[in-house]
């Protein structure tokens, strides 16, 4: 709102009575800016990327050791919010792999998916694809089929990495989606069932400790199945969700010094390439 100044007794009036009013916002309320904890404006569907909620919710706490091998091989994810990516400048950095989201729920594509995708591959790195999921608009199964209908697919050909299931923080509402810990097991079993049917490969699970914790009551349920990719914005891993002894990718950062969040991928480059060859 702007306010124009008119000299007059009752403007100054005015103005007062505003100042009084704006540290608890035109509605009573606290604004942001006076508490950072305040609900934001719901965003957009479609426009959910990995560890959206990382910094907000995971933030960057204590750490504690987790099994890392010596070495790490850097990867980059990007979505729509990335637009079109300068892939020779992320591999001449040294980004050697990348994800790209593919899908949302049921009723997202990316739009940028074609030049995120094929341009990654065509500097040489080895891709894949994820999926944002939102277990509250449909069943993993139909979630799982969207995806590879629409980017998720594998195939051997030493290039293509396993589709990952990004299961985080709902940006659109309840934490965990309204489900209880039991049901969001199931959901993501749903999934991981159908994903596997479809392309013989067992996701990568994309999560954070603390929300894994909460929504799913730590479930060890997928740990000797599904590699793990970790979100968390600290100098270390940190403890892991139930029953995984190790990560294979760890999500340190989403402000590398180029575009896309960053990781490190648990392995020598050809960790990289075992895992895209199943």
């Amino acid at each position: 709102m702007r306010v124009h100044r008119s000299g007059t007794t009752l403007a100054g009036a005015a103005l007062a009575a505003l100042a009084l009013l704006l540290p608890l916002g035109l509605s009573g309320t606290a604004t942001a800016a006076q508490d950072p904890g305040a609900r934001q404006a719901t965003p957009a569907r479609g426009s959910a990327y990995l560890g959206m909620g990382v910094i907000a919710h995971d933030g960057q706490g204590p750490t504690s050791g987790a099994a890392t091998l010596a070495a790490q091989t850097e990867g980059v994810d990007v979505s729509s919010h990335n637009g079109n990516v300068a892939w020779s400048t992320l591999w001449n950095s040294g980004v050697k792999w990348a994800y790209v989201k593919a899908t949302e729920g049921t009723y997202y594509k990316n739009t940028s998916f074609t030049q995120q995708y094929n341009g990654s591959y065509n500097v040489g790195m080895i891709r894949g694809t994820y999926h944002f999921a939102t277990p509250d608009t449909t069943t993993g199964a139909a979630q799982a089929d969207y995806f590879v209908n629409n980017g998720g697919g594998w195939s051997k050909d030493g290039r293509t990495l396993p589709g990952v299931l990004d299961i985080e923080w709902n940006p659109y509402g309840a934490t965990c989606y309204g489900k209880t810990a039991s049901g969001m097991v199931a959901w993501i079993q749903d999934f991981v069932n159908r994903y596997r049917y479809r392309t013989g490969r067992d996701p990568v699970i994309y999560t954070a400790t603390s929300w894994w914790k909460q929504c799913t009551g730590n479930s060890a349920a997928f740990a000797s199945t599904n590699p793990l990719w970790i979100a968390r914005y600290a100098s270390e891993v940190g403890e892991l969700p139930a029953g995984w002894p190790y990560y294979t990718i760890w999500q340190y950062t989403s402000s590398g010094p180029t575009v896309g969040d960053h990781n490190h991928f648990n392995g020598d480059y050809s960790r990289v390439q075992a895992l895209a060859n199943g």
